[in-house]
C-alpha cells in the first residue's frame, strides 16, 4: 500500500509541472471552445456536415494546440497523447452503423457498450499511465499473499481483465459459433440459443482455470477453495448453487429453452435467455422481463405452447338469439374465423353450440394461430369479425331479459282460474262491464 501512495505523489508531482499544465489546459480550453461552436455554429450547417464536424473538430482543435506547442518549443506529449485518444473514440462512433449491418441491434449494443468502449478506455488509462509512469513499475507492486503466493498489481489487473472478458465477451463469439453450427446440423432456433448458451458456460470455466493458473494458485489452494465452497453451500449459498445446476439441466433436459412460450400465472411468456441464477421470460402484455429462479421449474407445474410445436388452439365464445338457426350460426362462425389474418388454415376453425341459456344460444369457436404470444391480438381480431358478420347477416347478440306478469289479488288469485275466463276476470278485477 505505501508503494501504491508513492506512485500516486509521483503522479501528482509530474502533473504540477508548469509544462504539463499548460498541455491539460489547452487541452481543456480547446474542448470548451468546441462545445460552444457545436451548440451556436454547427446548427447553421448541413446535417451531413454537422455529423462530420461534431465526431472531428475537437481532434482538429486538440491539433492546431499541439502544433502551437511546438512552433513554440514547448512540449507537447500529453497533447499528442490525449490527440490519439480522441480520434480512437470517434473511429469507435463510425463503427457504429458499419457493425448494425452484420450484427443484431442487441449483439451491437453489446459489443459497444460491454466490449469494445471498455476495452478502449481501459487501454486508454494504462497508456495515460505509462505516459506518467513506467507501466512495469506499477504492475510489480505488491497488494499482499493468498495461499503462499504473492500477489501483485498486474496479477489482479489481469485476472480481472481475463474474469471480465470471458463473462461478458465470450457472447459474441459463443452466439457466431452457434450459428455456424445451427447451419452445418440443421437445428432448430431454440436449440441454437441452447447451445450459445452452454458455449458461454465452457468459455466461462475457462477462463477461471485460465486465471488461477496467472495467479500462480497450486493444487492444495484449489483443495482449500473446494472445501470452503461446500462449507458455504451448506449456510449461504445453497440456492445459488441450486439454481446454476437446474440451470444447466434444463439446458441439457431442453424442456425450457429460450425461445420457448410458457403459461406464467396466465399469461403467456418468451423464454429470453437461462442466466446462471434465473431464467429471464418476456411477457408481451406490458412489455415486462420476468426473472424465475432455476429450479422453480422442478417444483412448479408449467405449460408450455412450444415443446413440439408453436401452434396454438384459440377458442371465443358467442351468444345468437334464440330464434336463429344453430346450423346457420355455426357455419358462419366457421367461415368467418377462416378469414381472419393469422387464423391458420389446417386444421380448420371450428364452431360448436355449446348450451342454451334463458335468453340466448351459446357458441364456442374454436381455431388454430401460430404464435402464441399472439393470442390475445387474434381473439380480438376475430371477435371483431364475428361482430361486423353478425351485423351484415342480422344475427341478433341478445341482452339478457326476463319476461314479467302482473298478478291482482295476490298468490292465490293469480294461481287460481276464474269461471268466466281471462277477459271477464280482468273486467271483474277493475270494476268494468263484462
Amino acid at each position: 500500500m505505501n508503494a501504491w501512495l508513492f506512485e500516486l505523489m509521483g503522479w501528482l508531482g509530474y502533473l504540477q509541472r508548469p509544462a504539463v499544465l499548460v498541455q491539460v489546459l489547452g487541452v481543456v480550453a480547446v474542448t470548451l471552445i468546441s462545445q460552444l461552436l457545436q451548440r451556436r455554429w454547427l446548427t447553421r450547417c448541413p446535417k451531413r456536415l454537422q455529423a462530420t464536424l461534431k465526431l472531428w473538430l475537437t481532434p482538429l482543435l486538440i491539433a492546431l494546440w499541439a502544433g502551437l506547442l511546438n512552433a513554440t518549443a514547448q512540449l507537447q506529449g500529453l497533447v499528442l497523447f490525449l490527440l490519439w485518444w480522441r480520434c480512437g473514440w470517434s473511429v469507435l462512433v463510425l463503427l457504429h452503423p458499419l457493425l448494425g449491418r452484420v450484427l443484431d441491434p442487441d449483439q451491437r449494443y453489446d459489443l459497444e457498450t460491454r466490449l469494445l468502449r471498455p476495452v478502449f478506455l481501459v487501454a486508454g488509462a494504462i497508456a495515460l499511465i505509462n505516459q506518467l509512469d513506467t507501466i512495469n513499475d506499477v504492475a510489480s507492486i505488491s497488494v499482499g499473499q493468498a495461499f503462499n503466493v504473492e500477489i501483485t498489481l498486474g496479477k489482479v489487473f489481469v485476472a480481472l481483465a481475463i474474469s471480465y472478458l470471458v463473462i461478458v465477451g465470450s457472447g459474441l463469439p459463443a452466439g457466431l459459433m452457434a450459428r455456424g453450427l445451427q447451419r452445418l446440423l440443421g437445428i432448430s432456433d431454440s436449440s441454437r440459443k441452447a447451445m450459445e448458451l452452454i458455449l458461454r458456460y465452457a468459455v466461462v470455466c475457462l477462463g477461471v482455470l485460465a486465471v488461477a493458473v496467472h495467479l500462480g494458485i497450486n493444487p492444495t489452494a484449489v483443495i482449500a477453495i473446494a472445501g470452503g465452497l461446500s462449507v458455504g453451500l451448506g449456510f449461504g449459498i445453497k440456492e445459488i448453487f441450486s439454481n446454476f445446476i437446474s440451470g444447466l439441466w434444463l439446458l441439457f433436459e431442453g424442456s425450457v429453452r429460450p425461445g420457448e412460450v410458457l403459461m406464467i400465472d396466465g399469461d403467456p411468456c418468451e423464454v429470453r435467455r437461462l442466466g446462471l441464477r434465473a431464467t429471464v421470460l418476456w411477457r408481451d402484455r406490458d412489455n415486462a422481463e420476468l426473472l424465475i429462479p432455476n429450479q422453480s421449474f422442478f417444483t412448479q407445474d408449467a405449460t408450455t405452447y412450444t415443446g413440439s410445436d408453436r401452434l396454438r388452439r384459440s377458442q371465443v365464445t358467442i351468444a345468437a338469439a334464440l330464434q336463429h338457426d344453430p346450423a346457420t350460426v355455426i357455419q358462419l362462425l366457421e367461415q368467418t374465423a377462416a378469414a381472419v389474418p393469422g387464423v391458420l388454415a389446417t386444421p380448420p376453425p371450428k364452431a360448436l353450440l355449446i348450451s342454451y341459456g334463458d335468453w340466448a344460444v351459446n357458441y364456442a369457436l374454436r381455431f388454430w394461430i401460430a404464435n402464441p404470444m399472439n393470442n390475445i391480438s387474434s381473439c380480438s381480431a376475430v371477435n371483431q369479425a364475428i361482430w361486423t358478420a353478425f351485423q351484415t347477416h342480422g344475427i341478433e347478440i341478445p341482452y339478457p331479459q326476463q319476461v314479467a306478469y302482473l298478478a291482482r289479488g295476490g298468490p292465490a288469485a293469480a294461481s287460481a282460474p276464474h269461471p268466466r275466463g281471462n277477459d271477464d276476470a280482468r273486467n271483474a278485477s277493475t270494476g268494468g262491464d263484462p
